[in-house]
């Protein structure tokens, strides 16, 4: 038999902490008929421990005798990020309410407040929360698949990445990731953390260069009532996206956290410990941040213990036909598709292009030429953008007489390849079909490199 919609198995359960009695039984009442479960309480205390076993939204008081709006948001964020607070002020904790918001909280509504039009608020903030944790979840999804992706390949340089990223996975050691924008460097951090021991904990992304100073402080050490992300990353992995981005201040904080693992809150001077382990990423070499001295002289000394430098992608196109393998079969797993990859013409055009935003932008190409594929057939020229379709003119033309030996050949196809690349050796190489190894071999031999 189908359970009924509203089965008690069903319901989603809401913590009801108000202070009139009247109030609370009329908006527990409410909840019934919504299809909620109200769990109601009457302090902090046993708001906290109502929360301690997890509930899908929150009602409470702003500020009353014995009830703390502020410390019931903290802890129902503590438990689950994804928890839904709905708070009730009145004109004089207002104020309260907003800070409540900035922290966390999905929305507040001042006083009377009509019954009904609170549990419409609390379904549409639940809803919403349901709605950011898929889409967090399935970016969790794609990130890890992707930062497997990105590090596909033959290359010597990629082989060094793979190698140095299998050795960070097994260690404690904090870890920084250098290279251009698109290289890969999130979906590292997230390979690194799914291969690592600490997989099933929490993993914390915070992008540096999005929060001004104040509010980056408050993100990554908390405040009074509110954890920040190196106390939710607790036991896992916090990922500092954009380390120079951080003033002189943050990093000192950050170099004590992780020379002693203790920190502060922003506003308050209880010290606190926390078993975190921290990936950052740089796209500015550490050198050149320490030469222009954005970054701290002991900051740069523990970063330097494991340093994984990601090339760009035009110093790896022989592993570009590798990477659209890759990018195919994982466009086809989700748009649900059988494309039969691409055909030689597409990969001379994708060897052609600069690839500005690297690995990110080859996968966004695509993924988006899967998406609007023609059944099962390669990927073809007349598919592609129009960015893609016309390939500049051959800078020289190669002239092959009858006698000539397979190494004068060999020699001169290599010095006219190289010439119309303007010196560019990785992309001559994947032009060539040859690794950049045995090209550079070529060259020692003739004395040309």
């Amino acid at each position: 038999m189908t359970p009924r919609a509203n089965a008690p198995e069903s319901r989603l359960r809401v913590v009801v902490a108000l202070r009139d009695a009247a109030g609370a039984r009329a908006l527990s009442d409410a909840l019934s008929h919504g299809g909620f479960t109200a769990t109601v309480v009457r302090d902090t205390d046993a708001a906290v421990h109502a929360l301690a076993s997890g509930a899908a939204g929150v009602v409470c008081e702003t500020r009353a005798p014995r009830l703390d709006g502020l410390v019931i948001t903290a802890e129902a964020l503590r438990v689950s990020r994804w928890t839904c607070v709905l708070l009730v002020a009145d004109a004089s904790s207002r104020a309260i309410a907003l800070e409540a918001v900035r922290r966390g909280a999905f929305e507040f509504v001042q006083e009377p407040v009509d019954p009904a039009q609170l549990v419409a608020a609390l379904r549409q903030g639940i809803d919403r929360q349901r709605l950011a944790r898929r889409v967090a979840e399935m970016e969790d999804q794609l990130d890890q698949r992707a930062g497997i992706q990105s590090l596909a390949g033959s290359s010597r340089a990629i082989q060094r990445v793979r190698e140095t990223v299998r050795r960070a996975a097994d260690v404690r050691t904090a870890v920084l990731l250098e290279g251009e924008a698109g290289t890969g460097k999130s979906m590292v951090a997230r390979a690194i953390h799914h291969a690592s021991p600490r997989r099933e904990k929490p993993y914390e992304r915070v992008r540096c260069s999005a929060l001004p100073d104040g509010l980056l402080e408050l993100e990554l050490f908390g405040a009074r009532g509110t954890a920040g992300a190196i106390e939710r990353a607790e036991g896992g992995v916090l990922f500092l996206d954009g380390i120079d981005h951080l003033s002189h201040t943050l990093q000192a904080r950050l170099l004590w956290f992780l020379d002693s693992g203790r920190f502060e809150r922003a506003d308050d001077g209880t010290e606190r410990r926390a078993d975190v382990r921290v990936i950052a990423s740089s796209e500015q070499p550490l050198d050149a941040l320490a030469r222009d001295h954005r970054l701290h002289r002991e900051l740069r000394a523990r970063l330097e213990l494991l340093r994984i430098a990601l090339p760009p992608l035009r110093e790896r196109l022989e592993d570009l036909p590798d990477l659209v393998a890759e990018f195919v079969r994982g466009a086809n797993r989700e748009h649900r598709r059988r494309v039969g990859g691409v055909t030689p013409g597409v990969l001379d055009r994708f060897l052609h292009h600069a690839w500005p935003g690297n690995v990110r932008e080859l996968r966004q190409v695509v993924n988006a030429l899967v998406a609007t594929a023609r059944g099962r057939a390669p990927i073809d020229v007349d598919q592609l953008p129009e960015a893609f379709r016309v390939l500049e003119p051959a800078a020289t033309q190669l002239h092959v007489s009858v006698g000539m030996t397979l190494a004068s050949v060999e020699r001169r196809l290599i010095e006219a390849t190289l010439e119309h690349t303007g010196g560019d050796k990785p992309r001559a190489a994947a032009m060539l079909g040859i690794g950049l190894r045995t090209l550079y071999r070529r060259l020692d031999d003739w004395g040309l490199r």
